[in-house]
């Protein structure tokens, strides 16, 4: 069953929100990444990774807050994001 992700805006102009409609972190357990090799080994955080212009990922419930780097837009950002996700937990 395909997943559907919605994007956010945060009070940090450089964090975005990106919820599922499923979980992506079981249980009350959060994951936070702050580097590529930090988040070896999970699927998610590793694929996000690979986007140009992530700076760290957490994740929780049902959401993933991915923040960017201050170069990046939203606009070019966010939609591959989603794109990830949506390959990544589907």
């Amino acid at each position: 069953m395909p997943v559907t992700i919605r994007f956010q805006n945060t009070p940090n102009p450089n964090a975005g929100k990106f919820t599922a409609d499923r979980r992506v972190v079981a249980g009350r357990d959060s994951k936070s990444f702050y580097n590529a090799g930090q988040a070896a080994g999970d699927a998610v955080a590793g694929a996000l990774f690979e986007l140009e212009g992530v700076a760290s990922i957490f994740m929780v419930d049902d959401f993933v807050t991915v923040t960017k780097r201050p170069d990046i837009s939203w606009e070019e950002l966010a939609p591959r994001v989603v794109t990830t996700l949506e390959r990544t937990l589907g």
